[in-house]
Order: C-alpha cells, then structure tokens, then sequence
C-alpha cells in the first residue's frame, strides 16, 4: 500500500478512528489493532511476505527473551549467531541471491572458466532491508546488556511491522520506539497537527516534486549518449533533488501518521544539501542509516580508536558495505566506496564535527566561504549520485564523461518543471532552522491557511499526471 493512493486515504481515516475514537485508552488493544493494520497495510503489496516479517519477529522475540535469561558468553555468541543468521540469511537470499551467483560467474569467466548461471525468479520483499535491522539492533542491544527484552509480544509484533515505518523507514532502535507501545498514548491536538503538516509537505515533496523530477531524469539517463552536457548536470540534478524528494517525503509521512496515532519516531533528514562538506552530509542523510552502520558496524571494528590505517579500513568498508544495502548492483558498491573516499581526509583531519552548527545561522545569505564549501560538497553528492542512478558502472563513466565534455558549455534545453528544482532548495533555505517548512505557526492563520490551500491543490493537479512507487521501496 502506497502512502500516496486512494487506498491508504480510506484505510489510514479508519485506523485512525478506531484507534482513538472505539478503543482510546485500552493499550493492549490500541497496539492489537496497529499489529493487525500493520500486517494489513504489507500483505496489501503481496501477502505471501507476510511470513518473513512473522519469521524475523518471532526469532528476534524468543532470542532476545533468552539472552536475557543466560549469562555464559559462549551461549550468548550462538543466540546473537542465530538471529544474525535468520535476519541476513533472509536478505542475503532475497536480495543478493543472483547478484554474488552472477558475479561469481562473471569473475570466473575473466580466468577461462565458464560456470553455469542458477538464477532464480527471486521478487524483492518490500521493506526487508528496513524491518531486518530493526530488529537486529533489538537483540544486538540486549546482547549488549544495553536493552531489556519485552515479553509483550503484540507490543514486540507492533514494533517491528510499525506501518508508518515499515517498509523505507525511519529505521528506528528499539530503545526509542518499543517503549512507546507500552505507555497510554493520549490524543494530543498539537502533535496532531504537526503530523498532518508534516504529511501534507511529505505528499507535496513525493507528488509535486520528486516525480516530476523523476520523469526528467529518467529520459536524460536513457538517452545519455545523445544528450548535450549540459542536460547531463540537468539529468543529475533532477536525480538528486527527486531522491531527496522522494525519500525525505515518505519519512515525512511517516513521521506525521505516527504522531497522528501518538508516537515520535526519528527525524530521518535535516536539509543535507545545505552540508558544508561529507561528513556533514552524512549526519544529515538518511540519519537513521547512517548511526544504524556507525553503531553496528562502523564501531565494532574500532571505530576511530585505533591506527589510521586501520580507520581507513573501517571507513572504507562501512560506507561500501552502506552502499551494499541499498541494493544488489555494482553501481550502489561504487557508490558507497566512493563516498567512504570523500569522508577518509576529513577523518584524517579530526574534522568529521567541525560543521555542528546550522550554515550562515542568524543570517540570511552564506558568506563566500560556505558558498564554496556548499557547492564543493554539492558536487561531490553528484558525482556519487551518477553511479547510483545508473544501471551499471560502464554508463556511470561514460555518462560522467559526456557531461564533461565541450557540450558541457551549451544553453540547456529547458523545460517549465524545471522551476521546481529551483523552488524546493529556496523554500527549505529559509526554513532550515526548522524541523520542516511547514513550522509556520508565527504567520497569520489567513496566510497558513493558504499555504495548505495552495500545496494541495498542488498535489491534486500532479497526483494525474505523476504516480510512481516511492524510490526506496526496492531497497
């Protein structure tokens, strides 16, 4: 079930009804009826996947119920291995199945051996790489004697299958968000508003301006080897501001439906194109993601507590392995590594929190410094969003290397949608000191008020012309 489709209109107004309005107040139900939502609101895409997410709660359940029970590490390590094993071992199959069996093929083929390809008709699971770290940093923690396990599982089931959440995130630990299915959550008209305001700028970003964007960008890419440079940085352009769009759009769903049912879930993007260098960047993107890999991944293997050639190593596999998830393409590998090299000198230098504050705060412009350190780290971001945007890295170079050939200096053609990606960067520069734009309580009501007016009927205009799947559901 898509966040933008008349069939999530209908159904989220019932859930939310009966959630506050038929059993208010009766927790163990209110949670009864997000657990059966939730499984609703998946099976609806394919109801077979039901029983992964069935399989991944249950083994994280009685895992994490056991570990807190056993002291002796030998048995603790095999209980971790278990849960380890059924999350990945899940992924690993649905996701990266033909990618390592191709790949193994290929890599063979480059010594004169042939092997025969065993590819299976493999459909990927909506939301697997979500709801598979979600509950793996459950039991980590409790390994870690850093979390009690819950022996409520309705509350546990709720957790994990999450709707607003469920299948692009926010990927939320359970330490944040488990404890809110055991507390009374009461109606508050406050937090109900917002939720709606982050909704509404969520479906503007989604339907206004990713997918219109999307469009451009699908056509620059697919036709690359004809296409003047300079509609090459309009093709990346328009990439970049559709997968911002796009995906800080669903997280803004996501944020404003679980705080219309009475939960605070994880702020997932904070304006990372307004980022003074990668390091930057990266506390501002996908921040769920990125603590997930410096926690569970980036730390264990020491982190930045041992030699530079060693941070170096656990840099460079973090954000590979990062790109990795994302899905199974060399391209997302490229892509990840690539990042990990921008990151490696800032690391190098001690500076991976020199930029803490918010650009030109209490200003209204930058000065040339940050203009330049915006535009340097911007184009950076593009470059890397090449190869994730193509299909394979043979086009990621050579759509690179048109872009910077002599057509580079041509006038662009240029389209009227195109304003949008004008539109979207200025909107967000004045508003970036807040949690989103639509934090406009200080205006008059007549003018919030056609604000709203404006911005929906904005998404009913585009809503028949744009209806694309949200970008992240493949990952």
């Amino acid at each position: 079930m898509l966040f933008n489709s008349i069939d999530f209109a209908i159904f989220f107004p019932i859930i939310f009804i009966l959630y506050w309005f038929v059993i208010n107040k009766k927790l163990k139900y209110q949670n009864l009826l997000i657990l059966t939502a939730s499984y609703i609101f998946y099976g609806w895409w394919d109801w077979r996947f039901l029983s992964l997410i069935f399989f991944s709660s249950i083994v994280d359940y009685c895992v994490g119920l056991r570990l807190n029970k056993i002291d002796d590490k030998k048995k603790r390590k095999i209980l971790l291995a278990i849960s380890l094993l059924a999350n990945l071992g899940l992924l690993g199959f649905f996701k990266y199945y033909n990618f390592f069996i191709h790949s193994l093929v290929d890599s063979f083929a480059v010594m004169g051996i042939t092997l025969h390809k065993s590819s299976l008709n493999i459909i990927l699971p909506v939301g697997i790489s979500f709801y598979t770290f979600q509950t793996l940093s459950y039991t980590i923690d409790i390994y870690r004697k850093k979390l009690k396990p819950t022996k409520d599982i309705i509350a546990f089931f709720a957790f994990v299958s999450f709707f607003p959440q469920l299948v692009a995130g926010p990927i939320e630990r359970a330490k944040n968000l488990l404890p809110q299915f055991m507390r009374t959550r009461s109606f508050v008209y406050e937090d109900a508003k917002d939720g709606l305001r982050h909704v509404l700028w969520g479906l503007f970003k989604k339907i206004v301006i990713a997918d219109t964007c999307a469009i451009y960008a699908d056509k620059i890419f697919s036709t690359y080897d004809t296409a003047n440079g300079s509609m090459l940085v309009i093709g990346i352009l328009c990439f970049a501001v559709q997968i911002y769009s796009d995906f800080s759009g669903y997280s803004d769903i996501a944020i404003g439906t679980a705080r219309l049912l009475g939960f605070n879930i994880m702020r997932n993007f904070a304006y990372p194109y307004f980022s003074r260098d990668i390091a930057e960047f990266w506390r501002r993107w996908h921040i769920s993601l990125s603590t997930w890999f410096r926690d569970y991944v980036y730390i264990p293997m020491g982190g930045s507590r041992c030699s530079k050639l060693l941070r170096i190593r656990n840099i460079i596999i973090t954000f590979t392995v990062s790109g990795l998830w994302h899905g199974a393409n060399w391209t997302f590998v490229a892509w990840g590594f690539l990042n990990g090299i921008y990151y490696i000198p800032i690391m190098l230098l001690n500076k991976q929190k020199s930029h803490s504050d918010q650009v030109a705060e209490g200003k209204l412009f930058p000065n040339i410094r940050e203009i330049i350190q915006l535009a340097s780290t911007f184009f950076l971001t593009l470059i890397a969003w090449v190869f994730f945007r193509a299909p394979n890295i043979e086009t990621a170079f050579l759509y690179l290397n048109r872009m910077f050939s002599k057509t580079l200096f041509t006038w662009p053609r240029l389209e009227p949608d195109f304003i949008w990606l004008l539109i979207l960067p200025i909107i967000e520069w004045f508003q970036r000191d807040k949690l989103h734009p639509l934090q406009i309580d200080k205006l008059h009501i007549s003018l919030r008020a056609c604000i709203y007016l404006v911005l929906a009927m904005l998404i009913l205009f585009y809503c028949d012309r744009n209806n694309q799947a949200f970008i992240y559901f493949q990952f």
